[in-house]
């Protein structure tokens, strides 16, 4: 393969995967949700540049293969005469076929064998991973029941080599399994509620969730599994006081758009009405209808402690410095972005235009938030809002609150999404947490607000036709205390947002 087409094969792969990861000899090196590329061809030599916080790494690319999601690269390290192999995977899971049949056919045997044990009264049902497409249920799952007289219990276990997210997603699917056993065991015996089996160590999103589920309508218990020694241990889900979770400072917007008036300016000269966003007091992003084009960071020169601006263009995870030479490829670039982001010029073939979808909806939510909910205070709108958790490094969508001051999240998804309610509900449980602790306005939100001691509201937004089916099923297990609010949009929403029908969560009298 020559080098121009060498180069162009990397550069469309890895423009239309976002979520990618980059494996090496077995080991996840990158994911490009969080982590930055850049691919030259200088003196004959195609370079792939990859780093984040944890590490920077350079590899020659000699030759390139697309096997269905998984793009496999013959590379050499600087400095090493051997190649290697390097994949860039769009599943997050790289694991082969068979290997994934065989770990869950293992897995099947020691949840049963488990099952076994501790329940030596009970009556078990086959576990079963089979494809269920009209039920949303897939293989990565261990299902079961347990029967124990007139009652039953439904079972979910997932094993320690799936992603995860999928051990993140497991209540999700355990929920749908619950209901499902009690629409068939109905005229029989009463399904009491779930028991969701995880891995040793990965169960605190899971728990965080599940401790915001309707403790009448079902029993939730949690248990954790030890694969070596074949050992459970039953998770406490009560304690919703306690969620592994922290919040980031609010930055300056003011100061940020005074220390970047210089780098604004600029980009303004390329792309009118570009989109800026404060991402740290150093960093700021630049985005037509919420793609990111670009960023201004305060850098360093190279050996020397002189702070200067620096602004980097790329779509993606692709990123190059913006200087003389680089000029004429930003201006295409931005030409391209203004044809491809305007609603009534859009294709849905233009790879620019299908980019981030959530991303677009979202700049649109945060320019007419009222637009979704009248309630909702237009001045206060925040987006990106970061709360990490020991599991993952979250992203609140939006972060608003009414103008009587009872805050408000909001999850939006402009694909069908079956985890849309249980990933609000997270995100609902951190704001909640944080809010009890007064740590919002401590960290710079809503300033001179006076927030009222209500638990936040919880607004679910997606198109109409992209709202998934089950999606009703989950809201009906949630805890009472969560006042949610299931928002339909108009299937024309680049063109402005408009609400065709809502739900909303039927209330105790006492709320």
């Amino acid at each position: 393969m020559d080098l121009t087409a060498l180069a162009r094969t990397v550069h469309e792969f890895l423009s239309e995967s976002r979520g990618a990861i980059i494996v090496e000899d077995g080991a996840t090196l990158f994911d490009l949700q969080t982590a930055r590329y850049s691919l030259s061809t200088d003196r004959g030599k195609c370079v792939l540049h990859m780093w984040s916080e944890e590490r920077n790494c350079v590899r020659r690319v000699l030759d390139a293969e697309q096997k269905n999601e998984v793009l496999k690269l013959t590379v050499q390290r600087l400095g090493q005469p051997r190649p290697n192999k390097l994949e860039i995977c769009r599943g997050r899971d790289h694991r082969t076929a068979s290997a994934k049949k065989s770990q869950r056919a293992g897995y099947h045997k020691l949840l049963e064998r488990v099952l076994r044990r501790e329940y030596p009264g009970a009556k078990i049902a086959p576990l079963t991973s089979t494809i269920d497409l009209e039920r949303s249920f897939g293989p990565i799952y261990a299902r079961g029941a347990l029967y124990q007289g007139t009652s039953a219990w439904a079972v979910i276990g997932v094993n320690e080599n799936e992603t995860q997210a999928s051990i993140d997603s497991s209540l999700t699917i355990g929920i749908l399994w619950l209901d499902y056993l009690r629409q068939r065991e109905s005229e029989r015996r009463h399904v009491r509620g779930l028991k969701l089996f995880v891995p040793a160590g990965h169960s605190a999103m899971v728990r965080e969730r599940m401790a915001h589920l309707h403790r009448h309508a079902a029993s939730w218990e949690l248990y954790e599994v030890d694969a070596k020694t074949a050992t459970v241990d039953r998770i406490d889900t009560d304690d919703v006081g306690n969620i592994s979770t922290r919040l980031v400072h609010c930055p300056d917007n003011a100061a940020a758009r005074q220390r970047f008036a210089a780098s604004i300016a600029r980009i303004g000269e390329f792309v009118q009405g570009a989109e800026v966003h404060i991402l740290t007091p150093v960093e700021i992003s630049f985005r037509v209808c919420g793609l990111e084009f670009a960023r201004a960071r305060v850098a360093f020169a190279t050996g020397s402690f002189h702070a200067r601006e620096e602004i980097v263009f790329g779509v993606g995870a692709n990123e190059a410095v913006l200087n003389q030479e680089s000029e004429s490829f930003f201006r295409e670039l931005c030409a391209r972005l203004s044809q491809s982001r305007r609603v009534d010029r859009a294709s849905g073939s233009d790879p620019l235009w299908r980019m981030v979808p959530e991303r677009w909806l979202e700049s649109l939510v945060i320019k007419d938030v009222h637009a979704l909910d009248h309630r909702l205070y237009p001045r206060f709108v925040y987006s990106q809002v970061p709360a990490f958790s020991a599991a993952d490094r979250a992203m609140i969508d939006v972060l608003s609150c009414t103008r009587d001051g009872r805050l408000a999240v909001l999850e939006l998804k402009a694909d069908e999404d079956i985890h849309l309610p249980l990933q609000g509900l997270d995100y609902w449980a951190r704001v909640r947490w944080h809010h009890a602790r007064g740590e919002f306005q401590d960290f710079g939100y809503f300033p001179g607000v006076a927030l009222c001691g209500q638990s936040p509201l919880l607004l679910l937004v997606a198109p109409a036709l992209h709202i998934h089916p089950a999606t009703d099923t989950l809201l009906r297990y949630f805890s009472p205390e969560v006042d949610w609010n299931l928002i339909a949009l108009d299937e024309h929403w680049r063109g402005g947002l408009k609400v065709v029908f809502r739900k909303r969560a039927i209330l105790p009298l006492s709320q």
